[in-house]
């Protein structure tokens, strides 16, 4: 089959948009190729300065391919996130529960600190509030990772470190019982997060590890865990100053 006839196949009625269906008939070093010019151009010149052109000079792919197997921009910057989650990455694994949530704590500071990585990882998140398919891209990819995360939360429960589905009733386990470990990972992250792209305040280590441990705490409590299982928090317990959700922060860290 030709390089036409696989392109025109990939944009068939009923099928994936271009930029979300994986091309065929490329090598994988020509779609890495342009995902690393999408990258190189959104680190250099933000989503409103990425053209078509750049992409098409710093991969080398013609501008002709490039519309006909990602069909525009937002396309080619859906395909750049897709492959990027493509990867063989997997959390951390250090023997506890307590190590593996400071440690994803810590990459996650790293990957946005480090200068040789950090400038694309921001265009990407930046891209995602400047396009709806990247904005879908970028949450498929994050998606993916935490329900890698789910590791973490097998091995705790394991280790006895936390509540299980078999923790339950003595009649036996309710159906998706246990610790919501996309819950728990994103409450590794979320202060991370809010503080590199909200308040733009600088992170580091020391608030990795406060992260997680906040994040390691509530696990504990049972804030992360469903269907009804014996570790969610007694309402009675430490009630006496309850505030809605999202109140109570402003008064500091809470350190």
């Amino acid at each position: 089959m030709s390089d036409d006839d696989e392109t025109r196949g990939a944009r068939r009625p009923g099928t994936q948009r271009p930029g979300t269906q994986r091309p065929g008939g490329r090598t994988a070093r020509t779609r890495a190729a342009v995902r690393d010019a999408v990258l190189s151009g959104l680190t250099d010149h933000g989503y409103p300065g990425l053209t078509v052109e750049y992409v098409a000079e710093h991969s080398g792919v013609h501008k002709t391919t490039l519309y006909r197997r990602w069909g525009d921009l937002e396309g080619l910057v859906a395909d750049a996130l897709d492959l990027a989650g493509e990867d063989s990455w997997l959390p951390p694994d250090t023997g506890s529960l307590e190590g593996d949530l400071r440690a994803l704590a810590r990459e996650t500071v790293h990957s946005f600190t480090d200068p040789a990585v950090a400038a694309s990882g921001c265009a990407m998140i930046a891209a995602g509030f400047q396009s709806q398919r990247a904005a879908e891209a970028l949450r498929a990819y994050y998606t993916e990772r935490f329900r890698r995360c789910g590791v973490i939360v097998e091995r705790a429960a394991g280790r006895g470190e936390l509540p299980s589905a078999a923790d339950d009733a003595p009649a036996g386990p309710a159906p998706g019982a246990g610790v919501d470990a996309g819950a728990l990972a994103r409450a590794v992250c979320a202060p991370i997060f809010f503080r590199l792209f909200i308040t733009r305040e600088p992170v580091d280590e020391a608030l990795a590890d406060q992260a997680a441990a906040a994040a390691l705490a509530a696990a504990r409590a049972g804030a992360f865990t469903t269907g009804g299982g014996a570790g969610a928090p007694d309402p009675g317990v430490g009630s006496g100053a309850h505030s809605a959700p999202g109140q109570g922060s402003a008064s500091g860290d809470g350190s």
